[in-house]
């Protein structure tokens, strides 16, 4: 069986969908299928095309608007790679458009993953444009998929209420379990603990709530004694300026910033907020070791990579329902926040999410700052034991394999 993935990006521009993208092929590789994956060229692609290890991918020059993508290359070479079957991990691109007609072509089934972005957030964002290409050329395509992967229930019915009735199959993304002996210091030299956010820096992933929030829990009237002994670590690329917006929406909040982490001391210039920059590979792991909880107040997501990488290292979590991992908060992995529409904490302190008691030793209701060690770490570890029961990509892959085997 030969399948080729396609997406828009093959590299860390992608965001998550790359983890997605690598994780999925690898796996499916390990099971037997041949892989092959066409992308198109950005400015990560040199530094990131190693991790694709055997598979054999490629990237096109793009022709035209980089917002459609179109590359008379990409088609060529889809041809030429003649799959059994298509697997596509982007929406209102050119990649899908010249998979649909490769589709039309060759009489072969194509399986699309919209990787949440048919949620109603997401369809908002740059709304007309988005009604444009349905009309024109993204609902064609999608309503001739012979299967849509959907990550979760809510995002199938996401699917339903874009009116698409094509057969629709949940499975949810993964990620692989690193070893949590290699333990690492999860303090700065400072003492202060780390709650880190790591992610594309973007309005939906609802940063300004998270930071006005943060800045009311600074605040010493907030009641909360520790809120002097954490840092919060802001982890990720900038798009579209964002970041400048939320360095001056500090200095508006009188929040007190830093820029990066050094390396040898696992320290910086002072701040209770610290914009990291991009993290991967190696980075990214030490930022995940060395933080005593993650959190994602995001508006929307499909099912987010990043939960789940924070949870396979042992990481309790804060996250938004938006975040559509009901799992965490049902096994007491996870606390929930809101954050409305207008990127305003819905509650006075946002942070301040409480949980159901982890062990009948902990009946209080506490924010994930007031926690102990002990309450933080059990939370973690029951996120580490749900990412082994459910979100691994040996099990991702094997169900993908059988849907893949009942389109052909």
């Amino acid at each position: 069986m030969r399948v080729a993935q396609l997406a828009f990006s093959l590299s860390n521009r992608a965001g998550g969908v790359f983890e997605i993208q690598l994780g999925q092929s690898h796996a499916l590789q390990n099971l037997g299928v041949e892989v092959a994956a066409l992308g198109l060229v950005d400015d990560l692609w040199v530094r990131d095309k190693a991790r694709w290890g055997s598979i054999p991918a490629q990237v096109f020059r793009v022709q035209g608007p980089r917002f459609f993508g179109y590359s008379s290359g990409f088609s060529s070479a889809l041809e030429k790679a003649n799959p059994d079957l298509c697997h596509l991990h982007t929406l209102w691109m050119y990649p899908g458009v010249a998979m649909a007609q490769w589709s039309r072509r060759k009489g072969k089934p194509y399986l699309v993953t919209p990787n949440g972005m048919l949620e109603p957030w997401a369809l908002r964002n740059s709304g007309w444009k988005k009604k444009l290409a349905g009309f024109f050329y993204e609902n064609a395509m999608l309503q001739g998929a012979a299967c849509l992967q959907a990550n979760t229930l809510k995002e199938a019915d996401d699917f339903r209420a874009y009116r698409l009735k094509n057969r629709i199959e949940i499975v949810p993304n993964g990620v692989d379990l690193p070893d949590l002996l290699a333990t690492e210091d999860t303090e700065s030299t400072d003492g202060r603990k780390r709650l880190l956010f790591l992610g594309r820096i973007h309005p939906k992933k609802g940063l300004v709530g998270l930071l006005k929030a943060w800045a009311g829990i600074q605040n010493p009237k907030s009641g909360i004694k520790n809120s002097k002994n954490w840092e919060l670590v802001i982890a990720g690329w900038d798009q579209g300026g964002h970041e400048g917006e939320l360095k001056a929406l500090c200095a508006d909040l009188g929040l007190k910033t830093a820029v990066g982490i050094k390396k040898d001391t696992n320290t910086h210039e002072g701040g209770s907020v610290v914009f990291y920059g991009p993290a991967f590979g190696g980075e990214k792991e030490s930022l995940f070791r060395s933080s005593d909880a993650f959190i994602l107040p995001s508006l929307s997501e499909g099912l987010p990579m990043s939960v789940l990488e924070a949870w396979s290292y042992g990481l309790p979590v804060v996250m938004t329902p938006e975040c559509n991992l009901q799992e965490g908060f049902a096994c007491g992995a996870a606390l929930e926040i809101r954050n409305s529409a207008d990127s305003q904490p819905a509650t006075r302190h946002s942070l301040l999410a409480t949980s159901k008691s982890l062990d009948s030793n902990w009946d209080g209701s506490l924010s994930i700052l007031e926690m102990t060690d002990a309450q933080r770490g059990e939370m973690g570890m029951q996120g580490r034991r749900l990412v082994e029961e459910k979100f691994t990509w040996a099990k991702v892959a094997a169900s993908l394999k059988e849907i893949y085997e009942t389109l052909l």
